[in-house]
């Protein structure tokens, strides 16, 4: 804090030898100012990666079977549409299902990093100066000016 003595005329003002200006003295003191800065303090890391699990399930299938049937012929159905007494061949063919394997890629879940802060108080301590002014009086009293 600066403060100069006023001239007045009934006030006595020290005086600097070569200088008619007051002389003044400026008190100061050290304060402490706290902020923060934004380090790095870990690294993280998200990777994805293939591994692979063998899967065992049952798939049920269907094919079909031959089999004969022997039936006696009577009365009206004994009349058939075929020629008799002749060479014949019939083919029928069979089938069966058979398990194909395929795989699909599908999305199953989504992993995300987020940030959050958490806020804490951490107490700071210093040491700090200040100055102090004495004034001794013409009489010889001491004054400390804090």
């Amino acid at each position: 804090m600066g403060s100069s003595v006023p001239d007045a005329p009934d006030e006595t003002v020290a005086r600097a030898p070569a200088d008619d200006r007051p002389v003044t003295i400026t008190r100061s003191e050290e304060r402490l100012v706290a902020a923060t800065e934004r380090i790095a303090v870990e690294r993280v890391r998200l990777q994805k990666f293939v591994v692979e699990e063998e899967q065992t399930f049952t798939v049920t299938v269907r094919r079909e079977e031959v089999r004969l049937v022997r039936e006696p012929v009577e009365g009206v159905g004994a009349l058939l549409p075929d020629p008799p007494l002749q060479d014949r061949e019939f083919t029928m063919v069979l089938s069966e299902e058979r398990v194909v394997v395929t795989k699909e890629t599908v999305p199953v879940e989504r992993v995300r990093l987020v940030t959050q802060v958490v806020t804490d108080e951490r107490p700071v301590e210093a040491v700090v100066q200040s100055e102090r002014i004495e004034y001794t009086s013409p009489d010889g009293a001491t004054t400390v000016l804090d």
